[in-house]
């Protein structure tokens, strides 16, 4: 993302309760990446932590990426995290498995997504926010992957 100097004020922002609360929702990514943007409008110890966290353990590498350029304009000394390549969110292979042996046989993948994005949010929203245009290829190909459920004799 690359900020050019950003003016910020040196005190804790009127709505900071409500900002970390959305820099931390996980079922959203968009909105933890308003909220990283927000608190980098305002230097204090507390919104340096929120951004601090979320540069360092952000399944979304936009919102570690936003957070990183956030603290380089307070001036703190970060080190820009690498891209995780691999499973962001742990066991989501076999959430995508569990989700689509809960189908029937003869179910489409938009059956398949829309049950993911009904249980599993949190999965969905970070894989689509990761993948950005790539997204929708990557889910059908993890769908397609997935062992279909058998009938127990």
């Amino acid at each position: 993302m690359k900020l050019t100097q950003v003016k910020y004020k040196e005190e804790t922002p009127p709505n900071y309760d409500e900002l970390k609360k959305s820099a931390n929702r996980m079922a959203n990514w968009k909105e933890r990446l308003a909220a990283v943007e927000e608190l980098g409008k305002w230097k204090t110890e507390q919104t340096i932590s929120v951004l601090m966290n979320r540069m360092k353990n952000d399944p979304v590498y936009q919102v570690q990426e936003t957070a990183y350029d956030m603290l380089q304009n307070f001036g703190e000394d970060v080190e820009m995290p690498e891209r995780n390549e691999n499973e962001l969110i742990k066991d989501t292979d076999k959430v995508l498995v569990r989700i689509k042996k809960s189908l029937p046989a003869d179910h489409s993948y938009e059956d398949f997504k829309a049950k993911l994005q009904k249980m599993r949010s949190d999965i969905y929203d970070t894989y689509k926010g990761a993948k950005g245009d790539e997204f929708e290829s990557w889910l059908e190909a993890q769908w397609e992957a997935a062992p279909v459920r058998t009938r127990r004799k």
